[in-house]
């Protein structure tokens, strides 16, 4: 008897590919011809997780490893309240809930503030994952436009408030954002601090690259905000800040602690986050100060590097990013998807090619993003070099043969 057909879920229909990770059966097959990929698609950071983290995992010396508590262990939590402190930031442990990565403290935030069919407002381009968790938690993403021509900065309010209908429960940002590299100004976050106070509105910030900030510019926080407590909800991850993304460790902190009794009934559902690897973003957060100013410095030397090569491409767009190791370029193309997979099936110099991130998976509005791509700058500069030059000249021979 043959399988009967399977018909999966309309949410299983619905969920989206990974955009950075769909074209990656072509990069096998350019690698199984003996292809150099140089992987500018994903955010994988090539810089070493700092010891202090491996030896206090390590070092764990109890003799069952048990479950945690739903809610992540005391000591990290202190130890967060203490590294928000750093910024002058006052929150307390029992304000801070430890995630099985960034991903699930969004999806935690989503699922405990809206229930399906209601709406978040979410500035575009965004972290392509949102739209995932949007789906599981059968929440609707309501995209308000930034363009790279205004280096992806916020409109004006009134157009988050455009956007706002009864079903709108946040506004969610990423500062320093993820695709663009954008840091997104203290008046420009306390204009929808202002919005959601009056509506009635969660702000949701992703924090996650908190301290990547270049040329001297400083990150502002929500959680600086002065009365504004119930409302400020921050999610974020230890995966970019201590080049740790396998360890799955991320956080909620909000000051809104009835929220958090929620929260951990999810929480609960999933047992605990995993304990070896909360000890190990211990060491971490302890031991910050000894590896994260040269990390940041080498990330704005190798955004330097990037950006000085998209200077020299043909037709090529982007403004100068200011934080995060992310940016979006515009290209004279017509679909940067077709772009990127003739890179890696049809294009080689010297024996390698290039792998980047189409960005319309980035957006939520049907169209937009399809001539731009996302390059994170997360391998050392000679070979960021070497890749631009490959991509400049790729996009060179794409267009002399009636590419579009």
């Amino acid at each position: 008897m043959g399988m009967k057909p399977f018909f999966p879920s309309g949410r299983a229909t619905v969920m989206p590919a990974s955009p950075i990770r769909r074209l990656q059966p072509f990069a096998n097959d350019a690698k199984k011809r003996g292809m150099h990929v140089y992987h500018l698609n994903i955010g994988q950071p090539d810089i070493p997780t700092p010891d202090s983290i491996f030896e206090a995992m390590h070092s764990y010396s109890e003799k069952v490893l048990a479950y945690g508590p739903s809610e992540g262990l005391k000591s990290l939590r202190e130890t967060l309240s203490r590294y928000f402190s750093r910024y002058s930031i006052e929150i307390s442990p029992d304000e801070i809930f430890i995630t099985t990565g960034g991903s699930e403290a969004i999806l935690f935030v989503m699922m405990t503030i809206a229930d399906p069919g209601d709406e978040i407002i979410v500035a575009e381009p965004f972290y392509t994952n949102y739209k995932g968790f949007a789906v599981m938690s059968g929440v609707r993403l309501v995209p308000v436009s930034t363009s790279v021509e205004k280096g992806f900065h916020l409109p004006l309010p009134e157009e988050f408030e455009k956007k706002i209908t009864e079903k709108t429960k946040a506004i969610l940002i990423a500062s320093p954002n993820n695709p663009t590299g954008t840091i997104y100004t203290e008046d420009e976050i306390r204009g929808l601090a202002d919005i959601c106070r009056r509506r009635g509105l969660f702000l949701i910030a992703d924090e996650v690259y908190r301290e990547f900030t270049f040329d001297g510019r400083k990150h502002f926080s929500i959680l600086e905000i002065e009365d504004f407590q119930d409302k400020a909800i921050v999610v974020d991850s230890i995966s970019k800040r201590f080049s740790a993304c396998g360890a799955r460790i991320g956080f909620i902190a909000t000051r809104n602690r009835e929220l958090l009794k929620y929260v951990l009934k999810f929480g609960q559902a999933r047992l605990c986050p995993p304990t070896m690897e909360q000890i190990g973003a211990i060491a971490g957060f302890e031991n910050i100060d000894r590896f994260l100013n040269d990390t940041i410095r080498e990330y704005e030397a190798r955004r330097d590097v990037v950006y000085d090569e998209i200077k020299k491409i043909d037709g090529a767009f982007t403004l100068k990013p200011e934080g995060a190791f992310y940016t979006v370029v515009k290209l004279p193309v017509e679909d940067a998807e077709t772009f990127a997979e003739w890179m890696l099936k049809d294009f080689s110099l010297d024996g390698k090619t290039t792998m980047v991130a189409p960005a319309e998976d980035f957006y939520a509005t049907p169209g937009k993003g399809k001539d731009e791509i996302r390059i994170a700058y997360v391998l050392e500069r000679d070979k960021l070099r070497d890749a631009m030059r490959i991509l400049r000249e790729g996009l060179k021979t794409f267009l002399s043969k009636g590419g579009r």
